[in-house]
């Protein structure tokens, strides 16, 4: 037990953290190793490796995934800012570099390899980004000589252009949206909002000409008969075959020929073995992960901790809509992992990164403003002396 009167570093952590958001955290990291026991083996299996290779290396991720979250929500706000932007800038050349030397998988080249581990870049480039950008409209509210807006939107089209350049089209629309909602409660006016609706159509319309991968999605979404459906529709299957209850731990049958399970499909495989109230819970976790961040961010006067500390958490909601209505065929497959509870170790350790900001952006903090307020309703109250 920690005593309040201690004045250690990480006591005074343990006093500031929230550890309901902690928790809820911790939580889900737990989901993902049991749902990854459900998910990965039959795919191991298929590709010939031993049945909890993808399990063994789940747990190995999972050891890191908490030293730096845990390790990163121990910073201030100035060194989240600090640390962003170096995370940022080696992303970003890291990103450069997999277009030349990357890994080409299915024709993309995502992944970049370093000392023998896989990295992508791209998962760590979306905090980082979004604390910049939130740090840059900041600025722009208080200062007159720094156009943080365009600043803001020159990072977003760099992002942005080495994503499309990957291809990877679904988190160049994640990291579209996880921005556009810190520039709207940045206070952008009604002009700037119609401005970039236009600019996403636009996008949209010249994705659907130029990617045929991405125009067979949409087809395929809105016209099953288009093409091949076959990850969806097990996936469906395997939420219908699952019922309310499940079919019980390692009794799922259609999770056996559904090729990603342990990745973008993990869900589906959730709801087949433990059922429809267990994927409610999941998505409740989600929820109060969220929610309770969101409060966290609303009631803090720092523009920059609010800014920041709400973008990382529609990010972090946004995904984890994307992966479950992917899932349940409400939105086109987009190849997105569903958070802490997917396989793949760049996205546990970038996710890992991105809620320890949250976690040091939400920490309870002496507000200069509040304490002088609370001075001055102590001096106007007091009795006076006789």
């Amino acid at each position: 037990m920690v005593s309040r009167a201690d004045r250690s570093v990480f006591a005074e952590w343990w006093w500031t953290v929230d550890k309901y958001l902690l928790f809820g955290l911790l939580a889900l990291m737990i989901g993902g190793v049991v749902l990854s026991l459900a998910g990965s083996p039959p795919v191991a299996e298929r590709i010939g490796l031993d049945s909890f290779h993808f399990v063994k290396r789940h747990v190995m991720f999972m050891v890191p995934t908490i030293a730096i979250m845990i390790g990163t929500s121990f910073l201030s706000p100035r060194n989240v800012r600090r640390t962003a932007l170096i995370v940022f800038a080696i992303s970003v050349v890291l990103m450069f570099a997999t277009l030349f030397i990357g890994q080409e998988v299915k024709g993309a080249r995502r992944w970049i390899n370093i000392l023998g581990f896989s990295l992508q870049p791209s998962e760590f480039v979306k905090p980082a980004f979004l604390v910049l950008s939130a740090w840059l409209f900041t600025e722009n509210s208080r200062r007159n000589d720094i156009p943080g807006n365009i600043f803001a939107m020159l990072l977003l089209a760099i992002v942005a252009a080495l994503l499309v350049a990957q291809p990877d089209l679904g988190q160049t629309m994640l990291v579209v949206i996880a921005w556009s909602a810190v520039f709207f409660m940045a206070g952008l006016s009604w002009f700037w909002i119609a401005g970039l609706a236009g600019l996403a159509a636009l996008g949209i319309v010249a994705a659907y000409t130029v990617f045929p991968h991405f125009a067979g999605r949409i087809n395929r979404f809105l016209d099953p008969g288009a093409g091949d459906t076959f990850q969806v529709d097990t996936a469906l299957n395997s939420v219908i075959h699952g019922g309310w209850l499940g079919r019980g731990p390692g009794e799922g049958v259609v999770k056996r020929i559904l090729p990603d399970s342990h990745t973008d499909f993990i869900f589906a495989v959730a709801a087949e073995e433990f059922g429809i109230i267990l994927c409610m819970g999941l998505v409740l976790m989600f929820g109060f992960v969220v929610v309770r961040g969101l409060s966290h961010s609303l009631k803090n006067e720092d523009a920059f901790v609010r800014l920041a500390s709400a973008g990382l958490l529609v990010l972090f909601g946004v995904q984890s809509v994307i992966n479950m209505a992917v899932n349940l065929n409400l939105m086109p497959a987009k190849g997105m992992t569903l958070p802490f509870i997917s396989y793949g170790g760049s996205s546990m350790l970038a996710l890992a990164f991105q809620m320890g900001l949250v976690l040091a952006l939400t920490r309870r903090r002496f507000e200069p403003a509040r304490l002088t307020a609370g001075f001055s309703r102590f001096a106007t109250t007091r009795p006076k002396a006789a």
